[in-house]
């Protein structure tokens, strides 16, 4: 398991962290931002699971950055790797066939269910989500695609429409064929329902309903997350990808499961859906398939999928699908993964720490309207009133209490992923169960501060 042995930071590189600062602040536009308004930490070094600030403190990084650092920071084997590929092929176009590319696909094939033997590469998960699409759209000549509200699945223009948090909004102008649908979420039921195998029945009822009222045979594909990651990383209740699989057959639908988030160790398992013990027709990676070393995703494509490309042109491609650099850190990445059992560590971080330790958490604190997770991978929904369930910031907002308590897990040395009103728990697979329980101590502490905030 990972540890550190990284010192205090030198006066060169607290004054290399004040000069990016400055030029952060002179000419990099940041995502999802208003620019004047922010004030970006500086990462300055970072090794296993922790991190350093531009001030030189020292951080436990339970965000995993984007939720992607799955082997943590500066690991030496894929480090390693990088820099024996560098020296040997930088990059080539991608129609040539280089090593690293085709070991990764066969590793990656080898991990993936079912017959999902097929690897196309692209730069990230947005790219990959948008592939998916066009791939199933060219397969059953169809165009529309059903998305869950309460999901994510990337920020260019396809994949953004397909998403179902606000940050669509602003960018939705309901030409994109998207049709969205509630997903089982028994904490908020759309359903009323009393219990998780109710909300299963509902939501596949749901479901089917608005396949039958949009157009069976106008809907090219579904995509999914396995487990929703940065919507609030809701556990399907059983049997719910079971029904989707079979709605999607049963249509001629295309099912998409998007594990950019999930897959790679995350929930325990290589692949999120894995749980459910069902294939997709495609699935879409990335983060995680070598923790954002160099950007790396892609999708996992079925032999019948395959075949209607087998004789046919697949009308796109990326200058750098499949690159090298990527391609050895994503084989360095799943070999030390297997080597280091990284999966089976993060299963029992959740069952033997995460799992019970955040339950204590909730026992304990009144602003903790549920705890809910799998793996290394885990929510905390915060709430003003756990009778009424109200948000302690509103869904798709924030709130001067969400910022005190995630500027206090910082200040404790806690580097937090939060969204909305849930801060989520999600460390690299191999952080220790020591350092696990360490930011589960410091997160005890900060919910003091959200217990104020509770009302009746």
């Amino acid at each position: 398991m990972t540890t550190t042995t990284g010192t205090a930071l030198s006066a060169e590189e607290l004054e290399a962290g004040r000069r990016a600062y400055e030029l952060d602040r002179q000419h990099v536009f940041h995502s999802w931002s208003a620019q004047e308004l922010i004030t970006p930490m500086v990462i300055t070094r970072a090794e296993g699971s922790w991190v350093w600030d531009g001030e030189g403190n020292k951080l436990l990084d339970f965000s995993s950055q984007l939720v992607n650092t799955n082997i943590g920071h500066q690991h030496p084997k894929v480090v390693a790797a990088i820099q024996q590929q560098a020296g040997l092929l930088c990059t080539v176009a991608p129609q040539h066939v280089n090593a690293a590319r085709s070991e990764a696909a066969r590793l990656i094939a080898d991990l993936t269910p079912g017959d999902l033997n097929r690897i196309f590469f692209t730069n990230g998960g947005a790219e990959a989500v948008e592939h998916a699409v066009r791939m199933a759209r060219l397969h059953t000549g169809r165009y529309k695609v059903l998305s869950a509200y309460r999901s994510y699945h990337g920020g260019t223009a396809l994949a953004v429409n397909v998403t179902g948090d606000p940050r669509r909004v602003a960018n939705d102008y309901g030409n994109a064929g998207t049709v969205h649908f509630h997903a089982p979420f028994l904490y908020r039921s759309q359903f009323h329902a009393a219990d998780e195998a109710q909300e299963c029945q509902r939501a596949l009822e749901h479901l089917e309903t608005t396949i039958q009222l949009e157009g069976a045979d106008r809907f090219a594909a579904i995509v999914l997350e396995s487990i929703p990651g940065t919507a609030g990383i809701m556990v399907p209740p059983p049997g719910y990808l079971q029904g989707v699989r079979e709605l999607a057959t049963k249509y001629g639908i295309v099912f998409i499961a998007d594990e950019v988030m999930a897959g790679f160790g995350r929930s325990g398992r290589w692949f999120a859906i894995d749980h459910a013990g069902v294939v997709p027709d495609l699935l879409t990676f990335a983060k995680g398939v070598n923790s954002g070393y160099v950007p790396l995703g892609g999708v996992a494509i079925s032999e019948e999928i395959f075949q209607t490309f087998a004789q046919r042109v697949y009308p796109g491609g990326l200058t750098y699908s499949g690159h090298p650099l990527a391609c050895a850190a994503a084989v360095a990445t799943i070999n030390a993964m297997r080597e280091e059992q990284m999966v089976e560590h993060a299963a029992s971080l959740g069952t033997e720490v995460f799992g019970p330790g955040l339950a204590e958490l909730a026992a304990k604190h009144p602003s903790v309207g549920e705890v809910r997770g799998v793996g290394a991978f885990w929510a905390v929904e915060l709430v003003r009133n756990r009778a009424t369930r109200e948000p302690l910031a509103p869904y798709g907002s924030s709130t001067p209490e969400m910022n005190e308590l995630i500027a206090a897990c910082k200040s404790r040395g806690l580097l937090p992923f939060a969204n909305f009103n849930r801060i989520h728990v999600v460390p690299p697979l191999n952080t220790s169960a020591e350092d696990a329980r360490t930011g589960l101590a410091i997160l005890d502490e900060v919910l003091k501060l959200a217990d104020a905030h509770v009302e009746g």
